[in-house]
């Protein structure tokens, strides 16, 4: 009973102004009080966003500080689903965007972000962590070169390394082999002449509470594993932000934006998990 009335709060809580969330997640917090000073990331144009983001340095100076306030700047923001591209060939998406976001865009967004002064800034570090590097190191924006799944990226990608064999006894852990991006038929899921032989470690639903929580950083990301997934060459069904231990921040289909919520009361539906299990990884900078 006290369950489904904290997740009556918390639902009541996302649907109200964006005071209501930093009041009841962060208490009277100066520095989170100011991101409620701020005009909403979606409203703004270019220039505006240029000019606000020298003002997250200054009030954060730490790289995972700032990472977590400018995630929760973004609480709100209208839901699209594929909203990044290369502006041209195959997908003609904008490269970097901060109008609209879908779980993965979330992520690289903001790490794109917390590390840059200006808009453009933000866009040419997007490239270098939204896709891979030549040969060369360079980083080129082509659809083929994208990160495209979340699987491969904290494996390989410095900006989200995956962590959870240091959380869990690697004997705790279920495990799978499968090829990325080949289905059962054979056939590949998306069109790239690309596959990758892996084996994946992830946490079971009985071995995520608190405690596991616990054990994070203050700001760590979460990929949710779906074995239904497996099938089609994909493990991971969904991402997101836990921040403080506690919280997902996280572009959502099913509430149509980006929301602030208690992790636990969000993986846990009447007591029955969402997913599978989950992979955690951390945020590291690209820039010294």
């Amino acid at each position: 009973m006290a369950r489904k009335m904290v997740r009556k709060l918390n639902r009541f809580l996302i649907k109200q102004i964006p005071i209501f969330f930093l009041l009841y997640f962060f208490g009277c917090n100066q520095s989170y009080s100011w991101i409620e000073t701020l005009p909403k990331p979606w409203e703004l144009n270019e220039k505006e966003i240029s000019n606000i983001l020298p003002q997250f340095h200054k009030n954060f100076p730490d790289f995972h500080d700032r990472l977590k306030a400018f995630a929760i700047w973004q609480v709100g923001k209208p839901y699209e689903l594929f909203c990044l591209g290369e502006e041209s060939g195959e997908d003609t998406d904008p490269i970097f965007r901060l109008d609209v976001s879908d779980c993965t865009v979330h992520i690289l967004t903001t790490l794109a972000s917390v590390q840059s002064y200006t808009w453009d800034e933000a866009k040419e570090t997007l490239i270098d962590i939204h896709y891979k590097p030549t040969a060369d190191g360079i980083s080129v924006p082509t659809y083929k070169s994208r990160w495209h799944f979340t699987t491969d990226r904290i494996q390989d990608n410095p900006s989200t390394i995956n962590i959870t064999s240091s959380l869990i006894k690697n004997e705790d852990l279920k495990t799978v082999k499968l090829t990325l991006n080949r289905k059962k038929d054979g056939k590949e899921f998306l069109k790239l002449n690309w596959q990758k032989n892996t084996t994946i470690q992830f946490i079971p639903n009985s071995l995520i509470n608190n405690n596991l929580l616990n054990k994070l950083p203050s700001i760590a990301g979460v990929a949710f594993v779906k074995e239904s997934y497996f099938k089609m060459g994909l493990v991971v069904a969904h991402e997101g932000m836990i921040i403080d231990k506690k919280n997902i921040v996280h572009a959502s289909a099913e509430f149509e934006k980006t929301v602030l919520m208690d992790f636990m009361e969000y993986y846990f539906i009447n007591d029955k998990p969402r997913f599978d299990g989950i992979l955690i990884y951390s945020f590291n900078p690209i820039k010294s």
